[in-house]
Protein backbone atom coordinates (compact mmCIF):
# COMPACT_ATOMS: atom_id res chain seq x y z
CA UNK A 1 0.00 0.00 0.00
CA UNK A 2 2.57 2.25 1.07
CA UNK A 3 4.56 1.30 -2.29
CA UNK A 4 1.39 2.21 -4.18
CA UNK A 5 1.50 5.92 -2.73
CA UNK A 6 4.57 6.63 -3.12
CA UNK A 7 4.71 5.38 -6.40
CA UNK A 8 1.34 7.45 -6.78
CA UNK A 9 3.11 11.00 -5.58
CA UNK A 10 6.21 10.16 -7.36
CA UNK A 11 3.93 10.18 -10.78
CA UNK A 12 2.06 13.28 -9.72
CA UNK A 13 5.45 15.31 -8.61
CA UNK A 14 6.96 13.89 -12.12
CA UNK A 15 3.77 14.86 -13.89
CA UNK A 16 3.87 18.53 -12.22
CA UNK A 17 6.97 18.75 -12.65
CA UNK A 18 6.80 18.69 -16.25
CA UNK A 19 4.07 20.58 -16.54
CA UNK A 20 5.75 23.76 -14.60
CA UNK A 21 8.26 22.67 -16.74
CA UNK A 22 6.56 23.52 -20.17
CA UNK A 23 4.87 26.56 -18.86
CA UNK A 24 7.84 28.28 -17.94
CA UNK A 25 9.24 27.31 -21.02
CA UNK A 26 6.40 29.16 -22.79
CA UNK A 27 6.68 32.05 -20.54
CA UNK A 28 10.77 32.23 -21.02
CA UNK A 29 10.27 31.71 -25.01
CA UNK A 30 7.96 34.69 -25.28
CA UNK A 31 10.21 36.50 -23.23
CA UNK A 32 13.57 35.87 -24.90
CA UNK A 33 11.49 36.16 -28.39
CA UNK A 34 10.20 39.80 -27.44
CA UNK A 35 13.78 40.37 -26.68
CA UNK A 36 14.86 39.28 -29.88
CA UNK A 37 12.91 41.08 -31.91
CA UNK A 38 13.28 44.48 -29.82
CA UNK A 39 17.03 43.73 -30.62
CA UNK A 40 16.82 43.03 -33.98
CA UNK A 41 15.14 45.88 -35.18
CA UNK A 42 17.53 48.30 -33.09
CA UNK A 43 20.17 46.01 -34.91
CA UNK A 44 18.43 46.88 -38.92
CA UNK A 45 17.53 50.50 -37.46
CA UNK A 46 21.03 50.93 -36.62
CA UNK A 47 22.42 49.21 -40.20
CA UNK A 48 20.29 51.54 -42.15
CA UNK A 49 21.31 54.60 -40.52
CA UNK A 50 23.22 57.38 -42.54
CA UNK A 51 26.11 57.28 -40.26
CA UNK A 52 27.31 54.00 -41.16
CA UNK A 53 27.86 55.82 -44.57
CA UNK A 54 29.17 58.79 -43.45
CA UNK A 55 33.00 57.69 -43.62
CA UNK A 56 32.01 57.51 -48.07
CA UNK A 57 30.41 61.47 -48.17
CA UNK A 58 32.26 62.82 -50.82
CA UNK A 59 31.63 66.21 -49.79
CA UNK A 60 33.18 65.48 -46.52
CA UNK A 61 37.00 65.77 -46.52
CA UNK A 62 39.05 63.19 -45.09
CA UNK A 63 42.88 62.39 -44.88
CA UNK A 64 43.52 58.98 -45.51
CA UNK A 65 40.63 57.80 -44.31
CA UNK A 66 37.65 55.43 -46.60
CA UNK A 67 36.51 57.73 -49.45
CA UNK A 68 33.79 57.68 -51.90
CA UNK A 69 35.83 56.18 -54.72
CA UNK A 70 36.36 53.32 -52.27
CA UNK A 71 32.44 52.53 -51.56
CA UNK A 72 32.17 52.25 -55.72
CA UNK A 73 35.33 49.56 -55.93
CA UNK A 74 33.41 47.95 -53.34
CA UNK A 75 30.17 48.35 -55.48
CA UNK A 76 30.38 49.38 -58.94
CA UNK A 77 26.65 50.13 -58.42
CA UNK A 78 27.17 53.20 -56.59
CA UNK A 79 27.26 56.35 -58.77
CA UNK A 80 25.50 58.74 -56.91
CA UNK A 81 24.91 60.78 -52.93
CA UNK A 82 21.96 62.10 -51.64
CA UNK A 83 21.82 64.55 -49.02
CA UNK A 84 18.13 66.42 -48.01
CA UNK A 85 18.98 69.41 -45.46
CA UNK A 86 17.00 69.02 -42.50
CA UNK A 87 16.67 65.28 -42.29
CA UNK A 88 18.85 62.08 -41.98
CA UNK A 89 18.57 61.71 -45.35
CA UNK A 90 22.54 61.63 -46.03
CA UNK A 91 23.32 58.30 -48.18
CA UNK A 92 25.14 56.81 -51.54
CA UNK A 93 22.86 55.90 -54.20
CA UNK A 94 22.61 53.17 -56.34
CA UNK A 95 21.17 52.30 -59.95
CA UNK A 96 20.91 48.35 -60.49
CA UNK A 97 19.67 46.53 -63.98
CA UNK A 98 16.47 45.98 -62.27
CA UNK A 99 14.26 47.70 -59.30
CA UNK A 100 14.10 44.63 -57.01
CA UNK A 101 18.18 44.03 -55.86
CA UNK A 102 18.22 47.10 -53.79
CA UNK A 103 15.17 46.36 -52.03
CA UNK A 104 16.91 43.95 -49.35
CA UNK A 105 20.58 44.81 -50.22
CA UNK A 106 22.83 47.70 -49.21
CA UNK A 107 24.96 50.55 -50.83
CA UNK A 108 27.98 47.54 -50.41
CA UNK A 109 26.56 45.16 -52.28
CA UNK A 110 25.25 43.04 -48.97
CA UNK A 111 22.33 41.29 -47.75
CA UNK A 112 19.68 43.98 -45.59
CA UNK A 113 16.54 44.45 -44.96
CA UNK A 114 16.60 48.12 -45.47
CA UNK A 115 17.94 48.18 -48.76
CA UNK A 116 19.76 51.07 -50.34
CA UNK A 117 18.25 53.82 -51.64
CA UNK A 118 18.10 53.43 -55.79
CA UNK A 119 17.69 54.87 -58.66
CA UNK A 120 14.72 53.41 -60.98
CA UNK A 121 16.35 50.99 -63.34
CA UNK A 122 14.80 52.63 -66.40
CA UNK A 123 15.82 56.13 -65.39
CA UNK A 124 18.76 57.89 -67.38
CA UNK A 125 22.47 57.29 -66.06
CA UNK A 126 23.26 59.98 -63.61
CA UNK A 127 19.53 61.85 -63.86
CA UNK A 128 19.88 62.40 -67.97
CA UNK A 129 16.02 62.19 -67.93
CA UNK A 130 14.05 64.89 -67.81
CA UNK A 131 12.08 63.17 -65.11
CA UNK A 132 14.03 60.62 -62.46
CA UNK A 133 12.41 58.21 -59.91
CA UNK A 134 14.61 57.54 -56.88
CA UNK A 135 13.32 54.59 -53.96
CA UNK A 136 13.80 54.09 -50.28
CA UNK A 137 12.45 52.65 -47.90
CA UNK A 138 10.05 53.88 -45.57
CA UNK A 139 11.38 53.26 -42.02
CA UNK A 140 11.16 54.22 -38.27
CA UNK A 141 13.81 55.84 -36.16
CA UNK A 142 14.03 58.35 -39.51
CA UNK A 143 16.19 56.10 -40.89
CA UNK A 144 16.71 55.85 -45.41
CA UNK A 145 13.52 57.34 -46.53
CA UNK A 146 11.17 57.43 -43.24
CA UNK A 147 11.32 61.35 -43.30
CA UNK A 148 9.68 61.71 -46.53
CA UNK A 149 6.17 61.58 -45.04
CA UNK A 150 6.96 64.38 -42.47
CA UNK A 151 6.69 66.81 -45.98
CA UNK A 152 3.29 66.23 -45.40
CA UNK A 153 3.31 68.89 -42.64
CA UNK A 154 3.38 71.93 -44.44
CA UNK A 155 5.76 74.02 -41.81
CA UNK A 156 8.29 70.77 -42.33
CA UNK A 157 7.74 70.95 -45.88
CA UNK A 158 8.26 74.66 -45.56
CA UNK A 159 11.40 74.72 -43.67
CA UNK A 160 13.17 72.13 -45.90
CA UNK A 161 13.85 73.75 -49.21
CA UNK A 162 16.91 72.09 -50.03
CA UNK A 163 19.61 70.01 -50.75
CA UNK A 164 22.23 68.34 -52.65
CA UNK A 165 23.03 65.63 -55.35
CA UNK A 166 26.64 64.52 -56.05
CA UNK A 167 27.19 62.96 -59.00
CA UNK A 168 29.52 62.98 -62.29
CA UNK A 169 32.52 63.87 -60.01
CA UNK A 170 30.67 67.45 -58.72
CA UNK A 171 27.83 68.69 -56.21
CA UNK A 172 25.09 69.85 -58.09
CA UNK A 173 21.94 71.67 -55.73
CA UNK A 174 18.24 70.38 -55.34
CA UNK A 175 15.82 72.74 -54.91
CA UNK A 176 12.62 70.47 -53.66
CA UNK A 177 9.00 72.31 -55.22
CA UNK A 178 6.56 69.87 -54.49
CA UNK A 179 5.27 66.99 -52.43
CA UNK A 180 2.43 64.15 -53.54
CA UNK A 181 0.62 61.08 -52.42
CA UNK A 182 -0.21 58.95 -54.66
CA UNK A 183 -0.74 55.12 -55.57
CA UNK A 184 2.20 53.17 -56.09
CA UNK A 185 0.18 52.04 -59.12
CA UNK A 186 -0.31 55.28 -60.82
CA UNK A 187 1.37 55.10 -63.95
CA UNK A 188 0.42 58.57 -64.36
CA UNK A 189 3.18 59.72 -61.59
CA UNK A 190 5.41 56.88 -62.18
CA UNK A 191 6.33 57.67 -65.80
CA UNK A 192 9.89 57.20 -67.36
CA UNK A 193 11.23 58.23 -70.82
CA UNK A 194 9.46 61.74 -71.25
CA UNK A 195 11.04 63.37 -73.97
CA UNK A 196 8.98 65.42 -75.86
CA UNK A 197 8.04 68.96 -74.57
CA UNK A 198 4.24 69.06 -74.44
CA UNK A 199 4.43 65.77 -72.91
CA UNK A 200 6.86 67.51 -70.35
CA UNK A 201 4.59 70.06 -69.53
CA UNK A 202 1.61 67.65 -69.25
CA UNK A 203 3.70 65.81 -66.95
CA UNK A 204 4.47 68.76 -63.97
CA UNK A 205 1.36 70.11 -64.73
CA UNK A 206 -0.39 66.93 -63.45
CA UNK A 207 2.13 66.88 -60.59
CA UNK A 208 1.79 70.41 -59.15
CA UNK A 209 -2.11 69.94 -59.52
CA UNK A 210 -2.15 66.53 -57.50
CA UNK A 211 0.31 67.85 -55.18
CA UNK A 212 -0.51 68.53 -51.27
CA UNK A 213 1.91 71.13 -50.94
CA UNK A 214 3.63 73.71 -53.51
CA UNK A 215 6.47 76.20 -53.71
CA UNK A 216 4.57 78.68 -56.08
CA UNK A 217 8.12 80.82 -56.40
CA UNK A 218 9.43 78.25 -57.74
CA UNK A 219 8.85 78.17 -61.98
CA UNK A 220 9.94 74.52 -63.25
CA UNK A 221 10.31 74.18 -66.83
CA UNK A 222 10.61 71.74 -69.24
CA UNK A 223 13.92 72.50 -69.52
CA UNK A 224 14.90 71.71 -66.14
CA UNK A 225 15.61 67.86 -64.72
CA UNK A 226 13.16 66.79 -61.75
CA UNK A 227 13.73 64.05 -59.19
CA UNK A 228 11.00 61.77 -57.56
CA UNK A 229 12.12 60.54 -54.18
CA UNK A 230 9.62 57.95 -53.39
CA UNK A 231 8.30 55.87 -50.89
CA UNK A 232 6.19 53.75 -48.73
CA UNK A 233 3.21 55.59 -47.05
CA UNK A 234 2.71 54.77 -43.42
CA UNK A 235 -1.02 54.46 -43.35
CA UNK A 236 -1.84 53.75 -46.69
CA UNK A 237 -1.65 49.89 -48.50
CA UNK A 238 -0.56 51.17 -51.55
CA UNK A 239 -0.27 54.79 -51.16
CA UNK A 240 3.35 56.36 -51.91
CA UNK A 241 4.85 59.52 -50.30
CA UNK A 242 6.71 61.50 -53.58
CA UNK A 243 9.11 64.86 -52.72
CA UNK A 244 9.72 65.95 -55.87
CA UNK A 245 12.77 68.68 -56.66
CA UNK A 246 14.61 70.50 -59.51
CA UNK A 247 18.25 69.72 -60.07
CA UNK A 248 20.32 73.25 -60.61
CA UNK A 249 23.52 73.88 -61.09
CA UNK A 250 23.87 76.21 -58.00
CA UNK A 251 24.45 74.19 -54.16
CA UNK A 252 23.42 75.73 -51.11
CA UNK A 253 24.50 75.75 -47.92
CA UNK A 254 22.98 73.75 -45.67
CA UNK A 255 21.26 75.91 -42.97
CA UNK A 256 20.94 72.51 -40.51
CA UNK A 257 25.12 71.59 -40.10
CA UNK A 258 24.73 73.98 -36.90
CA UNK A 259 21.91 71.77 -35.63
CA UNK A 260 21.36 68.28 -34.04
CA UNK A 261 20.09 66.43 -37.55
CA UNK A 262 20.97 62.93 -36.77
CA UNK A 263 18.06 62.11 -33.97
CA UNK A 264 18.98 58.29 -34.47
CA UNK A 265 21.20 56.61 -32.50
CA UNK A 266 24.74 56.07 -33.86
CA UNK A 267 24.23 52.29 -32.76
CA UNK A 268 27.65 51.01 -34.31
CA UNK A 269 27.41 47.39 -36.05
CA UNK A 270 29.71 44.59 -35.71
CA UNK A 271 30.62 43.23 -39.40
CA UNK A 272 31.51 39.44 -38.34
CA UNK A 273 28.66 38.32 -35.80
CA UNK A 274 26.24 40.40 -36.04
CA UNK A 275 25.80 40.32 -40.27
CA UNK A 276 26.18 36.70 -39.45
CA UNK A 277 22.94 36.96 -37.28
CA UNK A 278 21.25 39.66 -39.17
CA UNK A 279 21.43 37.47 -42.09
CA UNK A 280 20.28 33.98 -40.59
CA UNK A 281 16.56 32.51 -41.53
CA UNK A 282 14.15 33.50 -39.24
CA UNK A 283 13.35 30.44 -38.20
CA UNK A 284 16.38 29.99 -37.46
CA UNK A 285 16.61 32.74 -34.94
CA UNK A 286 13.54 31.06 -33.33
CA UNK A 287 14.42 27.87 -32.73
CA UNK A 288 17.90 29.25 -31.03
CA UNK A 289 15.54 31.46 -28.76
CA UNK A 290 13.37 28.55 -27.87
CA UNK A 291 16.81 26.71 -27.24
CA UNK A 292 18.16 29.07 -25.20
CA UNK A 293 14.69 29.68 -23.17
CA UNK A 294 14.28 25.85 -22.69
CA UNK A 295 18.09 25.44 -20.97
CA UNK A 296 17.30 27.99 -18.68
CA UNK A 297 13.96 26.74 -18.04
CA UNK A 298 15.53 23.31 -17.52
CA UNK A 299 18.36 25.04 -15.21
CA UNK A 300 15.53 26.31 -12.89
CA UNK A 301 13.66 23.14 -12.53
CA UNK A 302 16.78 21.88 -11.60
CA UNK A 303 17.50 24.08 -9.28
CA UNK A 304 13.76 24.21 -7.53
CA UNK A 305 13.95 20.15 -7.69
CA UNK A 306 17.35 19.87 -6.06
CA UNK A 307 16.68 22.50 -3.55
CA UNK A 308 13.39 20.82 -2.75
CA UNK A 309 14.87 17.26 -2.36
CA UNK A 310 17.25 18.57 -0.24
CA UNK A 311 14.41 20.44 1.95
CA UNK A 312 12.64 17.67 2.21
CA UNK A 313 15.43 15.23 3.02
CA UNK A 314 16.29 17.50 5.71
CA UNK A 315 12.43 17.51 7.42
CA UNK A 316 12.42 13.57 6.98
CA UNK A 317 15.60 13.48 9.16
CA UNK A 318 14.50 15.90 11.83
CA UNK A 319 11.13 13.94 11.62
CA UNK A 320 13.10 10.47 12.21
Amino acid sequence: MRRTTKLGRGTIRFVNGLVNLFVLTVVLSLLAFGGYAIWDSGQVHAAASSVQYERYNPTIESEGGPSFADLQAINPDVFAWLTVYGTNIDYPMVQGQDNIRYVNTDARGRHSLSGAIFLDFRSGPNFSDFSSIVYGHHMENRVMFGEIALFSERSYFEARRYGMLYFDGREHGLEFFAFVHADAYDMSVFRNGITEPEDRQAYLDMLLQTAIHTRPDISVTTDDRIVLLSTCAPNSTNGRDILIGRITAETRDNPFLTEEVHTQQAVPVIDGLTNLWTEAALWMKISIAALAAWLISAAIILIYTKRKRSRTGKEMRNHE
